[in-house]
């Protein structure tokens, strides 16, 4: 297992640890361990680029790995009402479409190596950094920085919609190369 696909399993360990702290109000642990792993998806992707370690392993656990770590942290955020539950909706809704349109790939024996957008790394990058602002809000009481959130939601639902839609768009063109039977 080369060195990327271990921090990418550290992160996708620590999501556990990083829901239970924030459901017992442990905020400032919480927001090292959630900064610590959104850190470790950029640093996973930089040593498996820059250092030739890049696997087929890799390629579907990292991932895994975020959209776990994302869609379990906008859960408990949202059932908490530290975030609105119409965008805790939207993100989950768009992670399960994606998986749903992976797995039909897959039975329709469509080859397809997972391969980001950009769009969806703006996504992934928005939906962490507004967690990350709310764990931090409720860590350090900044209420100042509920202007930011404020702003931040309708990022975070555009880019989820926006990204989305561009998977959506990509798997119906997959789909449609399928022959019938």
């Amino acid at each position: 297992m080369t060195l990327p696909n271990m921090i990418s399993l550290a992160r996708l360990l620590s999501v556990p640890f990083n829901v239970w702290l924030i459901m017992i109000d442990h905020w400032r642990l919480a927001l090292v361990v959630f900064c610590l792993a959104g850190l470790s998806d950029a640093v996973d992707g930089f040593l498996a680029k820059r250092f030739g370690m890049q696997s087929r392993l890799g390629q579907y656990l990292d991932p895994i790995a975020d959209k776990v770590l994302l869609v379990s942290i906008f859960i408990v955020l949202g059932v908490q009402d530290h975030l609105p539950l119409w965008l805790v909706i939207m993100v989950v809704s768009r992670d399960i479409l994606i998986v749903g349109g992976l797995f039909l790939l897959y039975i329709f024996e469509q080859p397809y190596e997972p391969r980001p957008f950009l769009l969806s790394k703006v996504n992934t990058a928005a939906q962490i950094i507004l967690a990350a602002l709310v764990i931090a809000t409720l860590a350090f009481d900044l209420n100042g920085a509920a202007i930011y959130i404020r702003y931040l939601i309708p990022l975070a639902a555009f880019t989820t919609v926006a990204s989305g839609t561009h998977y959506l768009v990509d798997w119906w063109r997959r789909m449609n190369r399928v022959e019938p039977n």
